[in-house]
């Protein structure tokens, strides 16, 4: 059995005219969306005033469990934004979240919808 996920691509996905790249080489992979706008939108989930979301169970992370995930398959997942690494999921025993993350939430509040 394989010890881990090895992984050769490129590729380029749009979404409402804007290309989202994702690529990977042995056991790694990274995503990199164009802008802050898109990342919002494509994380933010389901548009419209829906019916409201179950809460998840107490010590329910699931940015640790994606982490935990790419731990198991021996990958790691660099989320990107404009070029700037945003989270890494698979290098340690937690995400990192970057300050360019931090910033780039904070400056998505004061954009309009």
């Amino acid at each position: 059995m394989a010890s881990g996920l090895e992984i050769d691509a490129r590729l380029v996905l749009s979404f409402n005219n804007e290309d989202i790249q994702i690529a990977g080489s042995g056991g790694y992979l990274i995503i990199n969306f164009p802008n802050q706008r898109v990342f919002d939108t494509l994380t933010s989930g389901p548009p419209g005033g829906g019916p409201e979301k179950p809460k998840p169970p107490k010590g329910f992370d699931p940015l640790q469990q994606l982490n935990d995930l790419a731990r198991q398959l021996e990958l790691v997942l660099e989320l990107r934004v404009a070029g700037k690494t945003h989270v890494t999921f698979g290098a340690g025993r937690s995400p990192k979240i970057t300050f360019h993350a931090v910033l780039g939430k904070i400056g998505s509040f004061f954009r309009g919808s």
